[in-house]
């Protein structure tokens, strides 16, 4: 079953409000055949197709959170996923709910596409979680991890075991909504923060 919850996506550097932690189960052999047909996607191709989606449910729908995730048998790679999850808000409803677009089905739970939550209920925005506009989100997915690889190269090439997750989120401490591009784990792991905007690098660690 998956929570919704409050986390700390980032300890030191950026906090989300909601998230999802739905979790990518093992493939079968079909699916497996499937995925292989299938290619990871950059984030503004998945945004779109959730965005459009949520008007549906809010005309105000405004979104607090992008996140790649990992979906059994596509290879993540290069800032592109075969999963990603967009959170999105409506101070009308004061609700907020959770879209994935996947590129493949996979068992039990994981369909092409894009899928909703439930909505839940949204307290507002905070000084770490803030809303964005469509209009800030200039840099995808793949331009932000092409940027933080660069500062990463030397960290990434003694590490080459680790997974790479991409967040799109926005806090009262940036000018504009940002990146954070993750090489392992928070604690111990390598992360960049690159301006959704502009494409500047805003911190590294």
């Amino acid at each position: 079953m998956c929570r919704y919850r409050r986390i700390n996506v980032a300890p030191l550097v950026l906090l989300l409000a909601i998230t999802s932690c739905r979790e990518a189960p093992n493939p079968s052999r079909e699916q497996s055949k499937a995925a292989g047909q299938a290619e990871p996607v950059s984030a503004k191709t998945a945004f779109w197709e959730m965005y459009k989606s949520a008007h549906s449910w809010a005309a105000d729908r405004a979104p607090l959170a992008v996140v790649s995730k990992q979906v059994a048998g596509v290879k993540n790679q290069a800032g592109k996923a075969g999963m990603w999850t967009a959170t999105f808000a409506s101070p009308q409803r004061h609700e907020a709910r959770i879209y994935t677009y996947s590129v493949i089905s996979a068992a039990p739970d994981i369909y092409k596409g894009v899928t909703q939550s439930h909505p839940i209920r949204w307290g507002g925005p905070t000084q770490d979680a803030l809303p964005f506009e469509t209009g800030q989100f200039s840099v995808d997915s793949d331009k932000a991890y092409e940027t933080a690889a660069a500062q990463a190269a030397s960290w990434a090439k003694k590490h080459p075991d680790k997974e790479v997750s991409l967040t799109l989120g926005n806090a009262a401490r940036f000018s504009a909504p940002v990146w954070y591009v993750l090489w392992g784990e928070p604690k111990s792991g390598y992360s960049v923060l690159v301006n959704a905007t502009t494409g500047a690098i805003v911190k590294q660690r």
